[in-house]
């Protein structure tokens, strides 16, 4: 008889008989402490409308890029075979769930030794009790299991934010949002565990394709007419103080670069008019733009007290065919080295010491840890360093980061975990993760004589809980 697939309680601490003992006692201390998400990325229909979640292909699958670019990177299956829609309809869709659900079944393989598979693996057994390890076989048979799930309303959204012990979840919305169902969560009492966070990346693009629209819409939505540079930056303001009155505690700047140096206004107002009224701007003035607005974002946050989130260096949609065919974040976002040194350095020096701003920087080129990010963030105070996020919210690069960041930045210049995610059911896997991670990392100081225990305790628990709470403080 086949043995029931059961997770190992040790799984993730470190192998070695002397750490893990203090690993598993520091681990003990942190693993139910409620989950603060203030960086994620959770539809907030999905709470407002409370609706059940179709199908396990539909709520686990489709929407993960993690699982979707694994399968498909091993050339058997497109996006549009695993219920991914073409934008401009090009392609026959897989509509069978059951069938979407098999196809990643199959290759459960696929996903050893990457974060992915503890994450799905904590979903599938802590989460929906599945006793069968995934594979062609077992499909059916874990598909019905879950299904069975989410048809009991134990499993809708909003009880999921209780089952998962979520204390405060971000979502990530448009500059444009009208906010209507973070206002219409705020009437049913939901106002201050569910917040909004203000995403303007594609108003600070004067290549973005829509830049016109957008820009017009999110005036609309501000109550301001956009006519010009001055009266752009009043809409941006406005509708930032809009997300604020809706509860918002953050920005989200997904920017190429984080080069913060600003452009005389008389120069930005005129790379403004032109992509406003459909003239041609040079890359370089289309780069020089973006930063100009980065820095013009920092003078805001100083205004409205807005945490700033900077998250540059990926090339977005790296096949330009995929991205045509499917629309962003389907799993072709690549990350490049970046440098932030010099291109803070604008910002930093104008803001880095005043008391209303904050920002949390984050990377995905683990060479500037130690380098560069550490150092700014152990000496400016508005700047904490952000956790290791997407490619890099692993195991060993979760591992990496601590060894080469603390010993410069401390811990308290750090912002915590942030999951980052679109896959809400992954959330409380991935904050698991992390704090095994840093118990067991803890655990090493403790047997090096580095760290007390007490006080090993005391840092896990402001890693996982304190800090996230403490970097997000409304102003």
């Amino acid at each position: 008889m086949t043995q029931p697939w059961i997770l190992h309680e040790d799984r993730a601490l470190p192998a070695d008989p002397v750490t893990r003992p203090i690993a598993r006692e520091v681990y003990q201390e942190t693993k139910d402490l409620p989950i603060v998400s203030m960086h994620g990325h959770v539809p907030v229909e999905w709470f407002a409308d409370d609706t059940p979640f179709p199908d396990p292909a539909q709520l686990l699958v489709v929407p993960d890029h993690y699982l979707l670019r694994m399968i498909v990177s091993q050339g058997r299956y497109g996006l549009n075979e695993l219920g991914v829609t073409a934008v401009d309809g090009s392609l026959p869709t897989e509509s069978d769930p059951r069938l979407i659900w098999r196809r990643f079944c199959e290759h459960w393989k696929s996903f050893r030794g990457t974060p992915t598979r503890f994450w799905t693996e904590h979903e599938l057994v802590k989460i929906f009790g599945v006793t069968q390890r995934p594979s062609a076989e077992t499909a059916d048979a874990i598909y019905d299991r879950i299904a069975a799930e989410l048809a009991t309303p134990a499993f809708r959204p909003r009880a999921l934010l209780d089952q998962f012990d979520i204390e405060v979840i971000g979502t990530t919305d448009p500059a444009w949002a009208s906010l209507e169902h973070h206002q219409r969560l705020a009437a049913e009492g939901l106002g201050q565990r569910v917040l909004p966070t203000f995403r303007p990346d594609p108003l600070l693009q004067l290549d973005n394709p829509t830049f016109t629209h957008d820009v017009l819409a999110t005036g609309a939505a501000a109550g301001v007419e956009v006519r010009d540079y001055p009266t752009y930056l009043d809409a941006l303001r406005a509708q930032r103080l809009r997300f604020k009155a809706a509860g918002a505690l953050a920005t989200d700047h997904g920017c190429a670069t984080p080069d913060t140096t600003p452009l005389p206004d008389d120069d930005a107002a005129r790379l403004f008019d032109a992509a406003f009224n459909g003239r041609p701007v040079a890359a370089e003035q289309v780069t020089a733009f973006a930063a100009h607005m980065l820095f013009q974002m920092a003078q805001m946050a100083t205004e409205d007290g807005l945490v700033m989130q900077i998250h540059p260096g990926v090339e977005r949609g790296h096949s330009r065919e995929m991205t045509r065919r499917y629309g962003p974040d389907k799993g072709y976002d690549i990350p490049f080295a970046v440098e932030y040194t010099r291109s803070l350095r604008p910002m930093l020096e104008a803001f880095g010491h005043h008391p209303n701003f904050r920002t949390i920087v984050f990377t995905l080129d683990e060479d500037v840890y130690s380098r560069e990010l550490a150092p700014l963030a152990g000496v400016y105070p508005a700047m904490r360093l952000g956790a290791p996020w997407w490619f890099i919210d692993s195991p060993e690069a979760m591992r990496r980061f601590r060894e080469t960041a603390t010993e410069t930045a401390g811990f308290l210049n750090l912002s915590g975990f942030v999951d980052d995610t679109r896959a809400f059911c992954s959330i409380p896997a991935r904050h698991d993760l992390a704090r095994r991670i840093d118990a067991g990392y803890l655990a090493r100081l403790v047997a090096e004589h580095r760290l007390d225990l007490d006080e090993a305790i005391d840092t896990a628990k402001d890693l996982a809980y304190h800090l996230p709470k403490l970097a997000y403080e409304p102003r």
